[in-house]
């Protein structure tokens, strides 16, 4: 099992940034990627951006390309997002997730990641 907690969420003002946590533990030795996601009130979970753990390619979602920035430190077993420009539309929950399953390319299917976080709340104000 892999056990993962967000933490950095707050409220921002449109235009700012923040910068994401998450934290794993457990059989980290299992992962192979590590995705962030969003979910907003009444709308269905979407992608964000994903890291792989070891090379550390990244993929982004295109409503955050150029604006956010996932990395991962690997000695702390630690995965960020860097959210620069933020919009009120980037007000939702943000939950981290771990795949164990190597993939050619970086999924952003939230069907294919194996364990998630509690979530952390972002709130842009307008």
């Amino acid at each position: 099992q892999v056990q993962l907690v967000e933490s950095g969420g707050r409220l921002v003002q449109a235009g700012g940034f923040l910068r994401l946590s998450c934290g794993a533990s457990g059989r980290t030795f299992s992962i192979d990627a590590m995705g962030w996601f969003r979910q907003a009130p009444g709308k269905e979970r979407e992608f964000v951006a994903a890291i792989r753990w070891s090379r550390g390619d990244t993929y982004y979602a295109d409503s955050v390309k150029g604006r956010f920035t996932i990395s991962r430190d690997n000695a702390k077993n630690t995965v960020y997002l860097q959210m620069n420009s933020l919009k009120p539309e980037d007000t939702a929950v943000y939950y981290c997730a771990a795949d164990r399953t190597y993939r050619r390319v970086l999924s952003d299917s939230a069907d294919r990641y194996d364990y998630w976080g509690q979530g952390t709340q972002v709130t842009i104000s307008s």
